[in-house]
């Protein structure tokens, strides 16, 4: 199936035709899972699916309050009583980076880590001198992974999983501008951008942690509170054809779940619980090795200047933070 048909309803009801029933057959119990932006949409729903297969769940959530709710609806849905509410704002990039080094001191055990949180803005907007989408779907990512790395590494099976989206196939990672600061800002490029950052890095981990089952999809096109107030144009256009909720974190749950999700080569990108290529056939969206080490350098440079709480050396004007001399 091509075009945009496969991101539809329509596409998830034909793909899965072809899904082992017998996948999720199964019991988590002992496991434990974490889930970023998990109070709405499609974290919400990856965290009551794991609840009810009897895994410990901690799901992070900047409002209080509404984490507490889902931590209630989910207990009182899935009768499990291991649910977990941490608050942490992901786009604050220093204190993602204090509460991973908390948990890892706290607990002794992460089976898998899911980054579902993103974000996609009208305008640009600095966090901790990040631009905010950047800060929220790139280096999030970055810091938490890096920060629970020994525990993921000395826990039974573990996997890292991040929720992406296929608007990475018409982007090319640019390394020259990963925040945004020498064009004008468009909301939807941007994001697009970060996703196919996401999808590098995603490469990159599991090249380095062969331990580690790391992977990231696209849940398709799903009718979400954040799908509707990011594109409300598209959100009425596509009425009636994106998928559910539940469809769009099909793939997460399975790819957390499913032993057999495990057993698949590491840093591929799924889609309908199956691979899917990174690249347009066309395309010139393919980065040259020296592109991809130097966005790692840059990104592991930024995580240790927050963590060293020199923000000044965030600003654009500021000295080259790859040089190590300004780390």
């Amino acid at each position: 199936m091509n075009g945009i048909q496969q991101y539809t309803k329509d596409g998830y009801e034909r793909a899965s035709r072809h899904f082992d029933s017998h996948d999720l057959d199964l019991s988590v119990v002992g496991r434990s899972f974490m889930v970023t932006g998990a109070n709405d949409g499609i974290g919400r729903v990856v965290a009551m699916a794991i609840a009810k297969k009897g895994g410990t769940v901690h799901i992070l959530c900047r409002n209080p309050d509404k984490g507490e709710e889902t931590r209630a609806d989910i207990i009182r849905e899935s009768g499990n009583t291991e649910v977990h509410v941490h608050i942490v704002d992901m786009s604050e990039t220093r204190k993602v980076w204090e509460f991973g080094d908390t948990f890892r001191k706290q607990y002794t055990a992460l089976n898998v880590l899911i980054h579902n949180v993103g974000c996609k803005l009208q305008k640009r907007e600095l966090n901790d001198g990040l631009e905010k989408s950047f800060a929220t779907n790139t280096m999030a990512v970055y810091v938490l992974t890096r920060t629970l790395l020994p525990l993921l590494q000395k826990s039974r099976d573990p996997r890292v999983i991040t929720v992406s989206s296929g608007a990475m196939l018409a982007q090319k990672l640019k390394v020259y501008d990963l925040q945004s600061e020498k064009s004008d800002f468009d909301g939807v490029l941007v994001y697009a951008q970060n996703m196919r950052q996401q999808v590098v890095l995603t490469k990159q981990w599991a090249k380095a942690n062969p331990i580690i089952h790391f992977s990231v999809m696209h849940p398709g096109w799903v009718d979400t509170p954040a799908m509707s107030a990011s594109m409300p144009e598209f959100h009425k256009m596509m009425e009636g054809r994106l998928r559910t909720v539940e469809q769009g974190a099909d793939t997460v749950v399975w790819l957390a779940l499913c032993r057999a999700a495990s057993r698949s080569r590491s840093g591929l990108f799924f889609q309908d619980r199956k691979p899917v290529p990174v690249h347009l056939p066309l395309a010139c969206t393919r980065s040259s090795s020296e592109d991809i080490e130097s966005f790692m350098a840059h990104l592991e440079a930024l995580a240790i200047t927050i963590q060293s709480k020199k923000p000044d050396l965030l600003r654009s004007d500021s000295p080259d933070i790859t040089n190590p001399e300004f780390v």
